[in-house]
C-alpha cells in the first residue's frame, strides 16, 4: 500500500471526491415555483448583466476605452457560481446571449456600406477599413465580458466550466424559449465526443455563444500553451485520482488496475495548461507491445509484476488504447490530435527503434445502428440482405426464431456471448456489418462513427477489425465485442489526412475493404 502521509493511503484517497458546490445562500430560486421569487431572481440577473457586461465602444474608440473594473467581472463570476441549479445557470446564460449579443442593426448598416464601396471605384484602404468595421460589428457584446474574465485569477478555468454548463443545458433541454430552447437537428447524427444519436441543435443565440467560447478556448489552449506530462505510480495522488475518475473508454476498477496502466510496458500522458499547471485536460494511455494488439483484455487485464523491467528489444509497437477528455468544456477544442503527435515524438526519443503506431479503438454506436437495421429489416418479408441463406438458417436454428427478430432481442443484452455456437455463427456477418458501418456509413461525406472520424482526420489507416476484442459489458452492449485498429504510418499521415478532409477518401487495409466488398455483394444498402 502506498503511504502518502500520516493515516492517508492511496486506497483511502480513491474514495475522496471533489467537494460539491457550496450551498446557495438563502434567496429566490428560479425553480422554486413561486412567481415572486422567480421574478426577484430574474431581476437580479438583469441588474447584474447590465452592470457587468461592458458596453461596446464606438469603432474609433475601440482601442482607447479603459477596461472595466475588475470587480464587475468578479461579480458576474461570484453570482454565477452561487446559482446551484443547472436551469438557473442556463437562464442566466440565455439572458446574456439574448440581450448582449450582436447588434444586428449595426451589422446591416456596415454590410450595406461594404456593398456600396464594392460597387464604386475606391482605394483599397477604404474598403479594407469598411470590412474591418463590419468585423467589429459582428463581435457579440458578451465576448468582452469573457475576455476580461479570462484575466482574473482562475478565470480561464471558470470559462471552461461555463461552457460545460452551456453544453449540458443544451443537451438536456432544460430551458425553454426561442433563444435558448434546444431543437433536434434533422438528418444524420452529429459527431462531437462519442455521440451516436440525433444530437441537439442549439438555436442561433445559444449556438453563437457556444461558438464564441469554443473559438476563445481554442486560442488559449493551442499547443504552444500546453505542457506534456507523463504519469507514473509516483505521480501526485490527485493526478492519479483525476485520471482514474475521468477514464471514459475503459473505466478503472481498482488501484491495482490503475497501477498496471502506468507500470511496465505502459505509458500514460496528459496535457496540462499554464493556467492550471499539473491538472490533466486530456489523457492518452499507451501500451508498448511486440505487435498490433487485437484485444483490450490483453492490455488492461494482463498482470505485470510490479518489479518487472522493460526489455527494449520486446518493444516494437505503441498502441493508443484510450484517450479521454477530463474537461467537458473543452469539447471540440483540438487537443487529441496534438496529444497523439506529441506522444509519438516522446516515444521515439525513448525508443528510437519504435516503428509501429496504432490505436485499439472502441466502436461506439455500432450496436445501436445494427439494432435499428435489424428492426427495419424485420418489417420486410423475403430474402435477408444482411445475412446469407446459410447464415440465416444456422442463426435461426440456434435462436429458435426468425433471424432479424431473435437477433434484435439477443443483441440487446450481453447474454448471447455465453453461447459458443452463436458467437461462431455471428462472427462473419457482424464483421461485414461492422466494416460497412465504419467505412460506408457517412455523415456529410465523412465517417459517421466519431472515433473513426477522429483517427481518419489525423491521417490514420482503417487497419483491422477485431472480433471478441472487448468482452466487457460495455464492449458487448456497445459494439458487439468488436474493436478496430487505426494504424498511423508516420510518413503517410499528412497525405491521408488531406485526402480524407479534402476528398472524403478513407484509407483502409485489404482486410477492411474485403469485408466491405462482402457486405456489398450481399446487401443493397
Amino acid at each position: 500500500m502506498r503511504v502518502l502521509g500520516p493515516g492517508l493511503t492511496v486506497r483511502r484517497l480513491l474514495r475522496l471526491r471533489l467537494p460539491p458546490r457550496p450551498p446557495r445562500p438563502p434567496g429566490p430560486r428560479l425553480s422554486s415555483g413561486r412567481p415572486a421569487a422567480a421574478g426577484a431572481l430574474e431581476r437580479a440577473m438583469d441588474e447584474l448583466l447590465h452592470r457587468a457586461v461592458p458596453a461596446m465602444p464606438a469603432y474609433e474608440l475601440r482601442e482607447k476605452t479603459p477596461a472595466p473594473a475588475e470587480n464587475q467581472c468578479a461579480d458576474f463570476v461570484s453570482f454565477y457560481c452561487s446559482l446551484g441549479e443547472t436551469a438557473e445557470r442556463a437562464e442566466l446564460l440565455g439572458r446574456l446571449a439574448r440581450g448582449f449579443g450582436v447588434d444586428h442593426g449595426q451589422v446591416a448598416e456596415q454590410s450595406a456600406g461594404v456593398l456600396q464601396l464594392r460597387q464604386q471605384p475606391r482605394e483599397a484602404a477604404v474598403l479594407l477599413q469598411a470590412e474591418d468595421r463590419l468585423r467589429y460589428a459582428l463581435v457579440p457584446r458578451y465576448r468582452s465580458l469573457f475576455h476580461h474574465i479570462s484575466k482574473l485569477d482562475g478565470g480561464v478555468r471558470f470559462l471552461v466550466q461555463l461552457r460545460a454548463d452551456l453544453l449540458e443545458a443544451q443537451a438536456l433541454k432544460l430551458v425553454e424559449g426561442p433563444h435558448v430552447r434546444v431543437r433536434p437537428r434533422p438528418g444524420r447524427p452529429r459527431t462531437p465526443g462519442c455521440g451516436d444519436s440525433n444530437g441537439p441543435h442549439p438555436p442561433p443565440c445559444a449556438q453563437e455563444m457556444n461558438g464564441v467560447l469554443k473559438n476563445m478556448l481554442s486560442e488559449w489552449f493551442s499547443s504552444g500553451f500546453l505542457k506534456l506530462e507523463r504519469v507514473t505510480w509516483h505521480s501526485p495522488c490527485e493526478v492519479l485520482q483525476k485520471i482514474s475518475e475521468s477514464e471514459a473508454v475503459h473505466p478503472v476498477k481498482t488501484w491495482m488496475d490503475m497501477k498496471r496502466r502506468v507500470g511496465p510496458y505502459r505509458r500514460c500522458y496528459f496535457f496540462s495548461h499554464c493556467s492550471t499547471p499539473g491538472e490533466p485536460l486530456i489523457v492518452l494511455h499507451v501500451a508498448l507491445t511486440s505487435e498490433i494488439s487485437n484485444s483490450i483484455q490483453a492490455i488492461i487485464v494482463k498482470e505485470c509484476p510490479p518489479s518487472e523491467t522493460e526489455e527494449q528489444n520486446r518493444i516494437t509497437t505503441a498502441i493508443f488504447y484510450s484517450i479521454s477528455l477530463t474537461q467537458q468544456g473543452l469539447q471540440g477544442v483540438e487537443l487529441g490530435t496534438f496529444l497523439i503527435k506529441r506522444v509519438v515524438k516522446e516515444l521515439q526519443k525513448e525508443f528510437p527503434h519504435l516503428g509501429t503506431f496504432s490505436s485499439l479503438s472502441p466502436i461506439p454506436g455500432f450496436t445501436k445502428w445494427l439494432l435499428g437495421l435489424l428492426k427495419s429489416k424485420a418489417k420486410e418479408h423475403g430474402r435477408s440482405e444482411l445475412f446469407t441463406d446459410s447464415e440465416c438458417k444456422e442463426i435461426s436454428e440456434i435462436t429458435g426464431g426468425p433471424v432479424h427478430e431473435t437477433l434484435k432481442a439477443f443483441l440487446s443484452s450481453s447474454e448471447w456471448v455465453k453461447s459458443e455456437r452463436l458467437v461462431r455463427a455471428l462472427q462473419a456477418p457482424l464483421m461485414r456489418l461492422c466494416a460497412w458501418y465504419l467505412y460506408g456509413e457517412k455523415h456529410r461525406g465523412y465517417a459517421l462513427n466519431p472515433v473513426a472520424n477522429f483517427h481518419l482526420q489525423n491521417g490514420a489507416v482503417m487497419w483491422r477489425i477485431n472480433w471478441m476484442a472487448d468482452v466487457s459489458l460495455r464492449g458487448i452492449t456497445g459494439s458487439c465485442s468488436l474493436m478496430v485498429n487505426y494504424r498511423y504510418f508516420l510518413d503517410q499521415t499528412a497525405a491521408n489526412s488531406t485526402a480524407y478532409l479534402g476528398s472524403k477518401n478513407i484509407k483502409a487495409s485489404e482486410q477492411v475493404l474485403s469485408l466491405v466488398a462482402q457486405f456489398q455483394k450481399n446487401s443493397k444498402l
